[in-house]
């Protein structure tokens, strides 16, 4: 009787590589397909999954990143893209593959962790993950004359010129604070760049800064920050805001906690697994474009 076989880091097979591709189109609604033919699916990306008569019917993938916290760098895995085609389910092969990475991979992290759905929040305790609560950083933002906007400009994804610019930055950028950022997610970045956030990226010329971000109504929401140095956000948010901007939400921890006014309370749905004495910090928001 056939067997499934379990396959991990195939990415260049392209009978797997496409199955996998296809069953996360059906799970996600998301082609993995124009990320790996652009160059941004690499190494660090890694599926780990069950096939059967040459389809990936499981998957659980492992992303290899660093998070930067209060300036010290610390080795991370995050898990990512579990699915499992329909006809497959209710047979315990995401939880064979979950103990499959968690051996695995036990000696080569200080953090591992992971960012759940609704629907299966009792699943992850069982291998040792627990949850824990964020908070999302926002500030007011008095009323103000129009800003020159020179040096402003948007950046178009289906250009080739602008997509490897974005790609080169994102391969070369800083940690988007030292407070609580990610490395080495150059990857995952992208990702988004392409199949979320491509309308919202700009470039400012002088501050040599790509700015990843989205007025709705009153409200600036910040997803990014992309910089080869360190910058100024104070200013950055002063030149993005409209002369009706009231508010600025980030999707990261900012490094300048001086410009924060408010912080709340996000369940993001967040499970984190630490090896020894390793302690996941609290009070941070993980940022958005690292979350894989």
């Amino acid at each position: 009787m056939q067997e499934m076989i379990y396959a991990k880091g195939y990415r260049h097979d392209e009978t797997l590589r496409k199955s996998f591709c296809a069953l996360a189109n059906a799970t996600f609604g998301i082609d993995f397909e124009e990320w790996y033919q652009k160059g941004f699916w690499n190494e660090r990306y890694i599926p780990h999954s069950f096939v059967w008569q040459g389809q990936v019917v499981a998957n659980v993938s492992v992303n290899l990143l660093s998070l930067v916290i209060n300036g010290e760098k610390k080795k991370a895995i995050q898990i990512g893209t579990v699915m499992t085609h329909p006809d497959y389910r209710r047979q315990g092969l995401s939880a064979r593959l979950m103990n499959q990475i968690v051996e695995e991979y036990e000696n080569e992290y200080e953090i591992m962790y992971l960012f759940a759905n609704e629907s299966v929040m009792d699943f992850y305790p069982r291998f040792g993950f627990r949850r824990v609560e964020e908070l999302q950083f926002s500030a007011d933002i008095k009323p103000r004359p129009a800003v020159d906007q020179t040096g402003l400009r948007q950046l178009e994804i289906s250009r080739h010129e602008d997509l490897d610019f974005i790609a080169r930055f994102a391969s070369q950028r800083r940690p988007v604070s030292q407070r609580f950022g990610t490395e080495d997610s150059a990857g995952i970045f992208m990702f988004y760049a392409l199949y979320v956030y491509g309308q919202d990226l700009y470039y400012l010329e002088e501050e040599d800064v790509i700015v990843m971000y989205r007025h709705e109504n009153e409200c600036l929401h910040m997803y990014d920050l992309v910089s080869k140095k360190e910058v100024d956000l104070k200013a950055i948010v002063e030149k993005l805001a409209s002369v009706d901007t009231t508010k600025v939400v980030f999707y990261f921890t900012p490094e300048d906690e001086g410009i924060v006014t408010d912080r709340t309370a996000w369940d993001n749905g967040l499970f984190v697994r630490v090896n020894g004495d390793q302690l996941y910090p609290v009070k941070v928001n993980h940022p958005l474009t690292s979350i894989a």
